[in-house]
């Protein structure tokens, strides 16, 4: 900026010199004395100087009005605009204790907290208020954790810092009062249900584990002891012994189903396969188990080509999820019909792969729960069904990880409806 103006004023400097000089000459050639050519060079030149320092006054006072302007001025929102950026629930106390500002994330978490407001609203804990008087007081970070029963249980880490001073003097530039105390609060909800649903899977599935593995040790305890000299006692716990060995070995092959399923749940598929042969493919593979079971298997494809972004043996594994429920809690005889069809959702076409049967149904207060892991409606008729609890845990994940749905509808005496729902792609990538 300044450097502009500089060599705008010497232009024009430049300008009135070179004119004065051939003014002269012109005047000379005319016939005009030399003294009078002299007094016409010292007045441009004098011109020419005025009008230099004038544009060079001009030129600096505008260059400082610009850097005062832009330079010096405190911004539009100052710290209260870098509370605002922070993505963790963040409120500001004056030195009074009083909420002098907000950020979105804290009024998302705490619709009470407001400005102007005590931080009494947030609760009324004891320990919670006393740490942010004797951070007022001396200064020093203190942390606490507060256990919220209304309106939900929720429990909430809440650090306060007090600011440096130097701070507060330069925040007292901006509108109101400067702050004192951050609160920032991180809310330990989500962690301590994941933390439960941890301790619980490991509960149920030891439960499942060691109620097999004990009727096996008894099992090998009798025939080493009274049924070792009795054929047909042997035969007969032989027999229980397998079964309870393939339950255990269910148990087993769903858990690393299952985890195999979670650690990859992130990556979505990105191999384009035709969802009418692959669910037709898992069908075929169920036929003998449904003759066992004397029921009947309807396949419905839909129309055309009906692409999607998928693994196969994950799709193979939610249809033979699915049929196998159908076919071991539908009415002995009856018929499970799976169809694959198109739906609109939004400005989209998606595929849906539906597994209808007949069965008793599913009360509503259960539907909620049945994709969480070893929970069954009837845990007995389960278990001597050779059901694991897991099954609907792994197509749910699954569903997840194909960026699809699962849908459950049930009407106690008429049967259940479960859809795996997942967009359709136009084509094959290859096409």
């Amino acid at each position: 900026m300044l450097a502009t103006a500089t060599d705008r004023i010497r232009r024009r400097a430049l300008l009135l010199v070179v004119a004065a000089i051939v003014g002269g000459i012109c005047a000379l050639l005319a016939g005009v004395s030399a003294w009078l050519f002299a007094l016409g060079a010292c007045l441009a030149l004098g011109l020419a100087a005025l009008i230099g320092l004038d544009d060079d006054g001009g030129a600096f006072a505008r260059d400082g009005e610009h850097h005062g302007r832009f330079g010096e001025a405190e911004p539009v929102g100052g710290w209260r605009a870098v509370l605002d950026a922070v993505p963790d629930p963040i409120l500001a106390l004056d030195e009074a204790g009083t909420i002098i500002h907000v950020n979105p994330a804290a009024r998302e978490l705490h619709v009470n907290a407001r400005v102007g407001g005590q931080p009494s609203l947030l609760t009324r804990d004891p320990e919670f208020l006393q740490a942010i008087d004797e951070v007022i007081d001396d200064g020093r970070q203190r942390t606490v954790e507060v256990q919220e029963r209304v309106p939900i249980d929720r429990r909430v880490r809440i650090t306060l810092t007090a600011l440096a001073e130097t701070f507060e003097d330069e925040a007292a530039t901006d509108a109101g009062s400067p702050p004192r105390v951050i609160m920032a609060l991180h809310d330990l909800t989500e962690q301590d249900r994941l933390g439960r649903m941890r301790v619980d899977f490991v509960a149920n599935a030891s439960h499942e584990l060691r109620t097999p593995l004990a009727s096996l040790v008894g099992f090998i305890e009798t025939l080493q002891g009274r049924a070792s000299s009795d054929p047909a006692a042997q035969q007969r716990f032989l027999g229980i012994m397998s079964q309870q060995a393939a339950r255990m070995s269910r148990l087993v092959e769903d858990l690393l189903s299952l985890s195999r399923v979670e650690m990859r749940e992130h990556l979505p598929p990105r191999t384009a396969i035709d969802l009418n042969e692959t669910v037709a493919a898992a069908i075929q593979a169920l036929e003998p188990v449904a003759r066992a079971s004397e029921a009947t298997l309807t396949f419905i494809p839909c129309e055309g080509p009906a692409i999607v972004l998928g693994e196969t043996d994950e799709i193979v594994q939610v249809v033979q999820n699915l049929v196998q429920n159908g076919l071991k809690y539908g009415r002995p005889g009856g018929t499970v019909e799976v169809a694959v069809r198109r739906i609109r959702q939004g400005p989209s076409m998606r595929l849906a792969v539906a597994v209808r049967d007949k069965g008793p149904g599913i009360a509503p207060d259960h539907l909620p729960r049945l994709t969480e892991r070893f929970y069954r409606v009837n845990a007995k008729s389960s278990r001597e069904k050779g059901g694991t609890g897991l099954g609907l845990a792994i197509v749910k994940h699954i569903a997840n990880r194909h960026r699809g749905e699962l849908r459950i509808e049930s009407e106690l005496g008429k049967g259940s409806i479960f859809t795996f729902v997942i967009d359709e792609q136009a084509r094959r990538p290859s096409d």
